[in-house]
């Protein structure tokens, strides 16, 4: 028999409306997508579709900002009441991530 490390997945209870709220920026971002797409199938200026493409990464880095924000004042700031301090090497690394 082998050896079969299962991956762990971890969940987040959120709230509705912070679930919502996420979700309906996601959705945005997938219809500006989806005009991306468009605007590539139908031959559209390069400049047009990279100032598209700009605006869906700044809609990204918007989503970003908001579910950091939840995060730390959420989970870490729990894990740090309950002493968990490897929660803050886990931000740093995220932070790290996402500032390459």
């Amino acid at each position: 028999m082998e050896n079969c490390e299962e991956k762990h997945v971890r969940h987040k209870k959120r709230t509705d409306a912070e679930k919502k709220a996420l979700l309906s920026r996601l959705s945005r971002i997938e219809g500006q997508i989806r005009g991306i797409q468009k605007m590539v199938e139908n031959d559209l200026y390069c400049p047009d579709i990279l100032t598209q493409v700009s605006a869906a990464t700044n809609a990204l880095n918007s989503f970003n900002k908001v579910l950091l924000a939840c995060h730390i004042r959420n989970c870490v700031a729990e894990d740090i009441r309950a002493g968990k301090d490897e929660s803050i090497d886990e931000l740093v690394s995220v932070l790290q991530k996402l500032m390459k």
